[in-house]
């Protein structure tokens, strides 16, 4: 009986939203030179909240999310940008062989 090859590429997952939106945001309050929690007393919410948010734990509802890139004094559309470029290049999965 003959062993039959199949290739397909296995497809990883893309980045879930809420962490590709932390990365930028912690990657963007790090780059000011901000601590966590003087972001977060500008935002409004905790630091563990943000910290939360940061780590991609907690998926923020769109007044966190404003709130947030308020306290950081970046445009939101330019944060939004940044985010959806990073899932747009996430990589794709490897080739592999089952038989």
């Amino acid at each position: 009986m003959a062993d039959i090859l199949y290739l397909h590429r296995a497809r990883t997952p893309e980045p879930l939203w809420r962490e590709a939106l932390g990365r930028r945001l912690r990657a963007t309050r790090e780059e000011r030179g901000d601590r966590l929690v003087d972001t977060a007393e500008r935002a409004g919410i905790s630091p563990q909240y943000l910290s939360e948010i940061e780590r991609g734990r907690k998926e923020p509802s769109s007044e966190m999310i404003a709130a947030v890139t308020g306290a950081l004094g970046v445009d939101l559309a330019d944060l939004l940008i940044g985010v959806a470029g990073e899932i747009r290049q996430a990589p794709a999965g490897p080739v592999l062989r089952a038989a």
